[in-house]
């Protein structure tokens, strides 16, 4: 039997956490493929899916043509989608070709590592997509290739005031 005091200590303690606000993902820095830097928290204010990719990832060339698509089926609806680049700095000067033969124009960003994808408890293997809420707090993390419903039903929760079943906190595609 619980004792009263402590009953309502783990009530109280309980509230506490609940009312706590949620905590963004970490303020990372990247640069553009212009050279400028652009941080995780200049995302807040839109839903953000946020891809970490490479030239040489076999299940990124699968997925990147897939999150173009959503992109554009999504952009009047304010979702925002960036591709963050884990190619090493001497492989960087394929990227842009890499985009332009596979007709990707999404917003590119340079500078991700394995120590990036540990930072935002994510496996270490790619491709890896987080999906951000305004707030720049993480929804749902997709280790592996990222189905349409993986990312869908993210951003149809959060542009429907988060009505209906949460998305999953972590999907694995491997």
């Amino acid at each position: 039997m619980i004792r009263p005091l402590k009953l309502i200590t783990i009530v109280l303690l309980a509230a506490v956490n609940l009312s706590a606000p949620a905590k963004p993902v970490p303020d990372l820095k990247f640069t553009d493929l212009t050279g400028h830097p652009q941080k995780l928290s200049s995302l807040r204010g839109s839903i953000t899916v946020v891809s970490f990719w490479a030239t040489w990832c076999a299940p990124c060339l699968e997925e990147l043509p897939r999150l173009a698509r959503l992109n554009q089926q999504y952009s009047s609806k304010s979702v925002h989608f960036v591709l963050i680049s884990a190619d090493e700095p001497k492989d960087r000067p394929k990227i842009e070709p890499f985009l332009q033969h596979h007709d990707i124009t999404l917003e590119v960003w340079l500078g991700a590592s394995l120590d990036t994808l540990d930072r935002l408890n994510l496996d270490n293997a790619l491709p890896a997509t987080l999906i951000l809420d305004p707030t720049g707090e993480v929804i749902s993390r997709i280790e592996g290739e990222a189905r349409d419903e993986d990312l869908t039903t993210a951003l149809n929760w959060l542009l429907n005031n988060r009505t209906g079943p949460a998305p999953a906190p972590l999907t694995k595609r491997y």
